[in-house]
C-alpha cells in the first residue's frame, strides 16, 4: 500500500496547485491529468488482471482517491470510472467485459458517465422516467437525465432507464451515437459552484443495440444500488484526501504566520480546531478501511459504506472550515487554494447521497428504527 501511496504522490506532483487553480478559474476539464492517470494505469486498478487491468480491491482504489485530494487536486474529474465498473464487472455479460475492458486498461477507451439522476425523481431512484422500449433486436430510449458528469470526455455510458420489465442498465457506446445519431442526444452543460463536469442530457429516441443491456432487463435498479456502495467508499476516501490537505496546509500556515511576535498556532483558539478536525478525519478514515474490507471481502457492507461517507463528509467540512480560519482573509485568496478546496469538499455532504438519508437509513436499516418514508 505504501507503495502505491508514492506512487499516486509522484504522479500528482506534476500537477501543482497552479494547475488545478487555473482548471478551475477557467472550469476546464483537467485533460492533462486525467491522461497521466490512465497511462500510469492507475484507473484500471479495478479491472481484473486476465482484462489488462490491475486487479487490485476497492481499498487500494481508494487509496488513489484519496491520494489525489490530499495532494491538491480533485479526483470527481474521474473517480466514476472506479466505481462503475462494478456494474460490468458484476453484471455485465463476457462479451461486453472482453469488447470494452482491455480498451478502458490500456487507456482507450473511458467509462467516465453514469446517466441516473432526474430532476423530478430526485434521491428516489424508483421514480425515474426516462424510458427504454424493446424495437426488435433493440431499444430506444427516450427522457431527460441530469447531473449526468462527464458524457463529453467519455466514450462509454452506464444509463439507467424503465423498460417493460421494470428499470433496467444499459452500456451505451457514445462512440457510436455520435456519429450515426448526433441528433439523438442533447448536451447541454450545468455550471456548478466548482469545477465540475456535469450536464443536463435530454434522449432523444436514442437507438441503443439490444446487447447493450447489462444482465436481466428488470434488474437494473439492484445493479446501481450494488454500486452505490463502492460510490460512497471512495468519495469517503476523496473526502478523507480533502481532510487531511486541509489540517496539513492549516498546520504548516499556524506555525508559519506570526502576529504579535509569535506563530498563530501557539494560540489554543487556532490549534484546537485543527486538532479537533484532524481527530476527526483519522476517525473517518478507519471506518473507510472498515467499510473497503468488507467490500473486498465480497460481504455486506452497507451500513459501513454509508457511515464513512457520512463520517468522512463531515470531518473534511470541519476541517475546511478550521483551514479557512486558519488562513483568516488570505483563505479567500485564490492563491492560497485554501477557497478552491473548500468549495470542493462542500459535495460530499449532499453526494452520491445526502447526510439526512445516510442518518435515515442508519436509523431504520441498522437501529430498527420506524421508517420516516
Amino acid at each position: 500500500m505504501t507503495e502505491l501511496r508514492f506512487q499516486v504522490r509522484e504522479l500528482c506532483a506534476r500537477f501543482p496547485d497552479a494547475y488545478w487553480r487555473e482548471r478551475d478559474q477557467a472550469r476546464e476539464y483537467p485533460q492533462a491529468f486525467v491522461d497521466a492517470l490512465t497511462a500510469s494505469r492507475l484507473l484500471a486498478a479495478l479491472i481484473p488482471t486476465e482484462y489488462g487491468g490491475l486487479g487490485l480491491g476497492l481499498t487500494e482504489a481508494s487509496v488513489v482517491m484519496e491520494e489525489i485530494n490530499r495532494s491538491g487536486g480533485h479526483s470527481a474529474a474521474c473517480h466514476a470510472q472506479m466505481y462503475t465498473m462494478g456494474a460490468l464487472l458484476r453484471h455485465g455479460s463476457e462479451e461486453q467485459k472482453r469488447t470494452y475492458l482491455p480498451a478502458i486498461a490500456r487507456g482507450e477507451l473511458r467509462l467516465q458517465a453514469f446517466s441516473i439522476t432526474e430532476a423530478e425523481a430526485g434521491s428516489d431512484t424508483r421514480a425515474i422516467t426516462t424510458s427504454a422500449r424493446r424495437e426488435g433486436d433493440a431499444y430506444v430510449i427516450d427522457g431527460h437525465k441530469n447531473w449526468t458528469s462527464r458524457i463529453e470526455q467519455s466514450d462509454l455510458l452506464l444509463l439507467l432507464a424503465r423498460a417493460e420489465e421494470g428499470l433496467s442498465l444499459f452500456l451505451i457506446d457514445l462512440r457510436a451515437v455520435r456519429a450515426e445519431q448526433p441528433d439523438a442526444l442533447a448536451v447541454t452543460p450545468v455550471r456548478t459552484m466548482f469545477n465540475y463536469a456535469t450536464n443536463a442530457v435530454e434522449y432523444r429516441g436514442l437507438r441503443v443495440p439490444a446487447s447493450s443491456l447489462v444482465g436481466n432487463a428488470g434488474e437494473g435498479f439492484r445493479y446501481v444500488l450494488d454500486g452505490w456502495n463502492a460510490e460512497r467508499i471512495l468519495l469517503a476516501a476523496e473526502a478523507i484526501g480533502d481532510g487531511y490537505w486541509f489540517t496539513e496546509r492549516a498546520t504548516a500556515y499556524a506555525n508559519a504566520r506570526e502576529v504579535f511576535g509569535r506563530p498563530i498556532g501557539a494560540n489554543q483558539g487556532v490549534q484546537f480546531p485543527i486538532a479537533r478536525a484532524y481527530m476527526a478525519v483519522r476517525a473517518a478514515d478507519l471506518m473507510r478501511y472498515e467499510a473497503a474490507r468488507l467490500f473486498d471481502a465480497g460481504e455486506p457492507c452497507g451500513a459501513e459504506a454509508n457511515m464513512a461517507k457520512l463520517l468522512s463528509s463531515e470531518a473534511s467540512w470541519a476541517a475546511a472550515n478550521a483551514c479557512l480560519d486558519t488562513h483568516g482573509g488570505n483563505g479567500f485568496v485564490d492563491a492560497y487554494d485554501v477557497e478552491r478546496k473548500f468549495r470542493e469538499t462542500r459535495l460530499y455532504q449532499v453526494a452520491p447521497v445526502n447526510n439526512n438519508l445516510v442518518t435515515s437509513f442508519v436509523a431504520t436499516k441498522v437501529l430498527g428504527l420506524p421508517r420516516s418514508y
